[in-house]
């Protein structure tokens, strides 16, 4: 069974799940970086290509990694709102939902959000319109998630809670 991490960006999913997979035993997978080794860095793929090509390589390595063996798989913020992905997402597995405050987000954001295709460009207000605009649409699909849990912490604590959380289920 697939332990798979989702909310929006710059919540910890990838951290989180480096830190979890060794908690579970189980190997981890980072579905953007999944998606890099096939066609290199996604800005410039994005930018060249379009979020529809894009959309369609993402579907494609995440029906891959769902096929594969059991891990802990840290999803776009995307990922779970394109298509039947959120469904076949919840059929494979258990679907976590990491949930982070927008005011302690934004800050994360500011921080690397330069490097995120749907965000390239914007600073300040025009940078948290944006995130409130592309948050809007996605809570209710990340709210369709098995569990949640608010990831304010560290890493490190927030998956020995996640872990705790799966023990008891």
């Amino acid at each position: 069974m697939h332990i798979q991490l989702i909310g929006f960006m710059c919540t910890g999913k990838s951290r989180i799940g480096r830190e979890l997979a060794p908690l579970l035993g189980l190997p981890f997978h980072d579905l953007d970086r999944v998606i890099e080794k096939r066609v290199g860095p996604i800005k410039p793929f994005f930018e060249r290509e379009g979020e529809e090509a894009f959309r369609t390589v993402e579907a494609e390595v995440l029906h891959e990694l769902l096929a594969g063996p059991d891990a802990v798989i840290a999803m776009g913020g995307g990922t779970p709102c394109e298509a039947d992905n959120m469904q076949r997402m919840k059929a494979s597995g258990t679907v976590l939902w990491l949930d982070v405050p927008l005011d302690v987000l934004m800050p994360r954001i500011e921080r690397a959000g330069g490097d995120r295709p749907l965000l390239a460009g914007l600073k300040g207000a025009a940078l948290r319109d944006r995130v409130e605009a592309l948050m809007a649409p996605r809570l209710p699909i990340y709210a369709r998630a098995h569990l949640r849990i608010e990831a304010v912490g560290t890493p490190e604590g927030i998956a020995l809670r996640i872990a705790e959380m799966l023990q008891a289920k």
